[in-house]
């Protein structure tokens, strides 16, 4: 089992089940399709708190790549294929960037779109440049 830690903005979309996957670097060992992960807020922090009683299944692994100038992301190629405007805010909206969600919880994401938005929490987090990478998506909980 794996576990991910996600920032406070994005814990309340995660509990209601409306944040489905996050983009993560490339490290030794990322979930794999099946297998059940533990998302969490705040790990490794004295306020860790899992987001979820019923871990959901991840569902797939999909590589990305995200290139990033001073202007903000100008592309996004997931699984060898490069988005176009509508199909990267669909996938920035998917990654918990829509405004209707996460204007209420960050003043800094004040964009009028979740690619906007995706574009000023990129920029904030990650050098400019291109970023190699996995997106890894998850569905429903285990039974267990």
């Amino acid at each position: 089992m794996v576990a991910y830690s996600f920032k406070k903005i994005f814990a309340p979309q995660i509990e209601l089940r409306q944040k489905h996957q996050t983009v993560r670097a490339d490290r030794k060992r990322h979930a794999r399709p099946e297998e059940a992960v533990q998302l969490f807020e705040g790990m490794r922090t004295r306020y860790c708190r899992k987001l979820l009683a019923v871990d959901p299944i991840c569902v797939s692994v999909l590589p990305i790549l995200i290139e990033t100038t001073p202007r903000g992301i100008t592309m996004i190629e997931l699984d060898g294929c490069k988005l176009g405007r509508d199909d990267a805010e669909a996938f920035a909206i998917d990654d918990g960037f829509s405004p209707d969600r996460i204007g209420a919880v960050s003043a800094d994401l004040d964009s009028n779109t979740a690619l906007g938005n995706m574009a000023i929490f990129w920029c904030q987090h990650n050098p400019l440049g291109l970023f190699s990478g996995v997106t890894i998506i998850w569905g429903a909980g285990s039974s267990r």
